[in-house]
């Protein structure tokens, strides 16, 4: 499966910066929803900007139907407070409208990062 388009943004990025954790979510539009996520995902933009332990985010279209989206943090307590914060009770209040299936949600440890 090849990404078809994506839309990403970096908070100010910092060579000192340690990006340790990260999250991993797909989400899979329902039939006829797929430009709603799309603007859901482009619209969390400023909230992903304002969060401070998120180093990086990143929304993706995978393929027609299938989303993700892939942040960053220096460590556990970045990556919980993303998942406490806005964007995620965001995505969960509108996930019923939006998903096929609840978002896969992947707690992943970065190994190296440029």
């Amino acid at each position: 499966m090849s990404i078809d388009a994506f839309f990403f943004r970096t908070r100010s990025y910092s060579p000192m910066a340690n990006e340790q954790t990260s999250l991993l979510a797909r989400l899979h539009a329902k039939p006829g929803k797929a430009e709603e996520v799309r603007t859901f995902l482009k619209d969390a933009l400023p909230l992903a900007e304002a969060e401070e332990k998120t180093i990086s985010w990143y929304a993706l279209q995978i393929d027609d139907t299938t989303f993700g989206i892939f942040d960053t943090f220096a460590g556990e307590d970045g990556r919980q407070a993303h998942l406490d914060g806005e964007i995620a009770a965001a995505l969960m209040d509108r996930a019923d409208e939006l998903l096929e299936e609840p978002p896969q949600i992947e707690h992943v440890d970065v190994l190296a990062a440029k």
